[in-house]
């Protein structure tokens, strides 16, 4: 039997060097005081047997976690959710226009629904945890759109989130927080709880952009983009990656889809823009084509009066010779 003592910063720190993540590297080494929780909680020494531990619960090489009680439970109607306002006015934006371009490009399956600022939810350790992603999405649903009009629960009311996202807000390190007594940290939520396969964190100031995958062991794993700065999300067979752009009166980062051609998901005003110049090409088109045919049209209408003009010297000239008694058809 061994003692495990869990503290935030020090694993936190451990977790920033097994990433590589420059931006957790940063938060680890803003503060040597632990993350601030909400609900203080007491330290606690926890007596485990490793075995039981890994074999229970497979986490971050290097780093165990204890066994904890899931319950995949419907959150009671006399709950009550936070109203905390988001924690960037962008952020909504930043959603919608997420969910905008999966919409428009006809990748949001029927069953399938995205999310912002919505919570889920899990009975953990016998107390209710809601968690409210930046923007999520969840491939199918097993249950009415009206029941999941307040909060969800995976397993009971449909899958998993595929993939979470969250942008950077002001309270540092709450997108990387590992904490796993009451109430959770996000990190250990997304990856420990709800194992969601893709984790995604934003800085809007910076537009960095990091991607999680959970590995055959359970873990997050910092995943490396593209030559395009991008990251393949196999799930929804799409492409991700943070890019400049102006949208709302914004313009900063935003992130966006790309399909496996390396086409770009447009946004309802991108389309409008493209549907106004491909008709603007048309019109020029069948404007180009009417000046074509008109050009066809003056070109025989002078061919036709050559011709006939061609016939009436010819007749003048026949008169002509026969005038003078000449008969050119003998």
């Amino acid at each position: 039997m061994s003692t495990l003592v869990l503290s935030e910063p020090a694993v936190l720190s451990e977790l920033a060097v097994q990433s590589e993540s420059p931006v957790l590297s940063e938060l680890a080494g803003q503060s040597e005081s632990p993350i601030e929780d909400q609900s203080p909680v007491q330290e606690q020494s926890f007596v485990q047997d490793p075995s039981s531990v890994q074999a229970e619960s497979p986490a971050i090489v290097g780093r165990t976690y204890l066994e904890h009680q899931i319950r995949w439970e419907k959150l009671p109607d006399d709950f009550i959710l936070p109203k905390d306002p988001v924690d960037n006015i962008n952020q909504p934006h930043l959603a919608a226009a997420l969910t905008e371009s999966l919409r428009l490009a006809d990748r949001l399956p029927e069953l399938a629904f995205t999310c912002t600022d919505y919570g889920m939810c899990v009975t953990f350790d016998g107390q209710i945890v809601v968690k409210a992603p930046d923007w999520a999405y969840v491939a199918q649903i097993k249950v009415s759109r009206d029941d999941i009009d307040r909060s969800y629960t995976p397993e009971l009311q449909g899958d998993r989130p595929t993939i979470v996202l969250e942008f950077l807000s002001d309270t540092p390190g709450e997108e990387y927080s590992i904490k796993e007594t009451y109430p959770p940290g996000k990190f250990y939520f997304y990856e420990q709880i709800l194992k969601v396969p893709t984790y995604g964190i934003l800085d809007l100031q910076s537009g960095a952009f990091e991607l999680y995958q959970l590995n055959k062991s359970g873990s997050y794993k910092l995943k490396k983009s593209d030559e395009n700065d991008r990251y393949w999300i196999p799930e929804l067979s799409l492409f991700l990656g943070s890019v400049r752009g102006t949208r709302d009166s914004r313009t900063g980062y935003w992130l966006r889809w790309w399909d496996e051609a390396g086409n770009l998901l447009l946004w309802g005003e991108e389309l409008m823009v493209a549907e106004r110049q491909r008709t603007e090409a048309e019109r020029q088109r069948a404007e180009a084509e009417h000046q074509r045919a008109e050009a066809e049209r003056q070109r025989a209408e002078e061919e036709h009066q050559r011709a006939e003009a061609e016939r009436e010297r010819a007749d003048r000239l026949l008169a002509q010779l026969k005038a003078a008694g000449i008969d050119p058809l003998e």
